[in-house]
């Protein structure tokens, strides 16, 4: 074998200083790099480009190349070999200048790139380097926490936090915050009634849990006028009175409802909070922070508590290019988180939206278009408390030269409010009152108006149903609903639609995509608000139950551990330290029931029986019984409704006077019952078999005479 592989290294030729070889069999052939093949265990000593071979294929003489790395794939026996020859070399062999280069292309891939040769790195880090890499990872994790540096753990301060309304729905804001000594209630807000609740018009928190830690309640905070942030306002004053801390504009509109119920000296509790300023209330301090929503005048709370700083950002949205000017004060935000925020409340209302909610300014523009296309008079319908979306519309009319009327008791009073404290900026010569409308031409005409969710005393319903006094609508006019159905609200949108067209006027609503915009935040929103305060807890408020758990996730994608929320319904009290969060047990909550014609409580046997009537009837009984015999004299008298038709009437009564017979027949002759032991049975026994027969469960009436 060493032999053959002689023979071959000598049949190979002289190699060139250049590594190629001088091949006298093939001429002028043209020479080619060749490259070693570490599968050739013998002649590996055969390869050392770069050398020129002059022993005649002696392999004994040849001398290790120093700079060269040691071949894992070769096999002992060629290294034996090689070390057994190093005497011999040939000292000609070192002075080749291009052996060492070439070798150091091979292997650091000049020649042979991607061979399976590791890549030296170039980058040297040293101390320093590393140094400056581990503190900058700590100054991220400390920006990205800075709770751990604000809340002190070893405190041993804990606040409880209770909604009473606002969770599980929509609307009927209301929350309880305390500590040991304080308390604080935050908005006082109501909600609308589903179909179920006949003559119901607005529902208010339940009170019970505010009389029983009335002694710690030190103030009441409101972060905006919406109905559904004041809207109980006069009825908790009716119960109970503290001090009210708010912006102007929310404590005008509260001061409105005292005077419809009463309550106007009740204004001297009226406390004008100024926003970036702190107000110390028991152990707690307060700041207002201004927020950018559907309503003028909206703020955000700072709370420092002795556990830690609370921030709840109540309704909100992130709008850069609010009407007013005046955007959402994200600096501060971002203040307190610096500072490093225990707990953060956050509205859920619009947490399954992604995205950015759209600018309020977005809506003038639709405007701006429908006014254009409007022919005669326009009656734009919005809620009476965005006053930006009705200021836009007056402006709106004010340039295409239409005078403007305002119709809607909460619409007028809520405008007259807006325009004396400056808000709605209108000269007086743009308005007419409403017996003033038909002097003018109709396209010289707008109307704002209330009615916005079908509501049936509306004005806008009226026009509908032409029962208004002065407006009766023409297929000229134009009405803009601006606004959305509240949830429960769709089927009575839908009919007030329905009305609209009938009437023959053109209905502007969902065809224009920004004919509303909503005045909650979308996921982005909520992201930046989430990542400006990065607290160490997370409660999301404001919204039914998959809005909050919607809300959850989005925090858990923003870096709040999923351990540090909680998902809550009104009621569930839960208790918040430095160390800890968790539920701790659950208050009376509910829902009162108000007749807005009078002003009144609804007592809640009284909706319960209204439920009943609608949905299973009423059965009247009245009989004459014979009070020694136990007998029936004459016929009872039976009369139903809602429960079966008339003309039944006359086989359903003779059934339940069978009825009678047989509860008097098994009576005991020697007893002497009384007539109210007598409707008891009749009662028990009709309903039975109508239950039975009807499956309804209707309210029976029975009256007995005895004689």
């Amino acid at each position: 074998m060493e032999n053959s592989n002689n023979e071959k290294s000598q049949n190979q030729g002289q190699r060139t200083p250049n590594g190629n070889h001088n091949n006298s069999q093939e001429g002028n052939k043209p020479q080619r790099n060749r490259r070693p093949n570490p599968h050739r265990q013998n002649n590996s000593q055969n390869r050392n480009g770069g050398e020129s071979r002059q022993d005649g294929g002696n392999q004994g003489n040849r001398q290790p190349n120093p700079n060269r790395k040691p071949n894992p794939n070769r096999q002992g026996g060629n290294n034996q070999q090689r070390s057994e020859g190093q005497g011999n070399r040939n000292p000609n062999q070192k002075n080749n200048p291009n052996r060492n280069k070439n070798n150091s292309q091979n292997r650091n891939g000049g020649g042979n790139k991607g061979r399976g040769k590791k890549r030296q790195n170039v980058t040297t880090v040293n101390e320093a380097m590393r140094a400056s890499i581990e503190e900058n990872k700590r100054v991220q994790e400390a920006r990205m926490a800075p709770w751990k540096q604000g809340v002190d753990l070893n405190s041993k301060g804990k606040v409880r936090f209770t909604p009473l309304g606002g969770l599980g729905e929509i609307g009927g804001n209301m929350a309880v915050l305390e500590t040991e000594t304080t308390a604080i209630i935050i908005d006082v807000g109501m909600s609308f009634p589903d179909e179920t609740m006949h003559g119901v018009d607005i529902l208010v928190p339940d009170f019970s849990y505010l009389h029983a830690i009335k002694d710690k309640i030190k103030a009441v905070v409101i972060t905006h006028g919406h109905e559904d942030h004041i809207g109980a306002m006069p009825y908790l004053f009716k119960e109970l009175k503290f001090p009210i801390y708010g912006t102007p504009l929310a404590l005008a509109m509260i001061e409105n409802k005292f005077n419809e119920h009463g309550l106007k000296a009740d204004a001297k509790y009226f406390n004008f909070v100024t926003k970036r300023k702190q107000y110390t209330i028991g152990d707690m301090k307060i700041e207002c922070i201004h927020n950018t929503h559907s309503i003028i005048d909206a703020c955000s709370l700072a709370i420092e508590t002795p556990a830690g700083i609370l921030m709840h950002t109540a309704d909100f949205k992130v709008d850069h290019t609010p009407v007013d000017g005046y955007t959402m004060d994200l600096r501060r935000y971002a203040y307190y988180g610096e500072k490093g925020v225990l707990c953060l409340f956050s509205d859920s209302t619009n947490s399954h939206n992604p995205g950015f909610t759209k600018s309020e300014t977005v809506v003038g523009k639709t405007f701006d278009s429908l006014f254009e296309m409007a022919k005669g008079r326009v009656i734009m319908s919005t809620f009476s408390s965005n006053v930006h979306r009705i200021f836009q519309a007056m402006e709106r009319g004010v340039k295409h030269g239409r005078k403007i009327c305002v119709i809607g008791r909460s619409m007028e009073r809520n405008v007259e409010t807006n325009r004396a404290l400056g808000f709605v900026d209108i000269d007086d010569r743009h308005f007419i009152e409403v017996h003033e409308v038909p002097k003018y031409a109709d396209h010289e005409v707008l109307i704002v108006t209330t009615g916005s969710q079908g509501e049936t005393m509306a004005a806008l319903n009226r026009m509908a149903t032409d029962e208004h006094r002065h407006i009766k609508l023409k297929p000229s006019d134009t009405v803009i609903i601006s606004a959305s159905a509240i949830p429960g609200n769709e089927a009575s949108v839908s009919k007030l639609m329905n009305l609209l067209i009938k009437a023959g006027v053109t209905v502007r609503y969902k065809e224009f995509s920004d004919i509303h915009v909503s005045g909650h935040a979308a996921q982005e929103e909520q992201k930046l608000i989430i990542r400006l305060v990065q607290p160490k807890f997370f409660l999301p408020v404001h919204g039914e139950y998959n809005h909050i758990a919607k809300h959850a996730q989005t925090a858990v994608s923003c870096g709040v551990d999923e351990r540090n929320i909680l998902l809550m319904s009104d009621g569930d009290q839960v208790e918040i330290t430095p160390k800890y969060l968790k539920k701790v047990k659950t208050v009376k909550t509910g829902k009162t029931y108000i007749d807005n014609q009078n002003n009144m409580t609804i007592e809640n046997d009284v909706v319960l029986d209204r439920q009943k009537l609608a949905e299973d009837g009423i059965i009247n009984i009245v009989a004459k019984v014979s009070e020694k015999g136990h007998t029936l004299l004459g016929h009872p008298i039976v009369t139903t409704f809602g429960l079966i038709p008339d003309k039944e009437d006359k086989k359903f009564a003779k059934e339940v006077e069978e009825q009678i017979k047989q509860i008097l027949a098994n009576m005991k002759k020697d007893t002497s019952p009384d007539h109210t032991f007598i409707e008891n049975e009749i009662r028990n026994t009709i309903r039975k078999y109508v239950v039975r027969t009807k499956k309804r469960y209707p309210l029976i009436i029975p009256t007995v005479f005895t004689i």
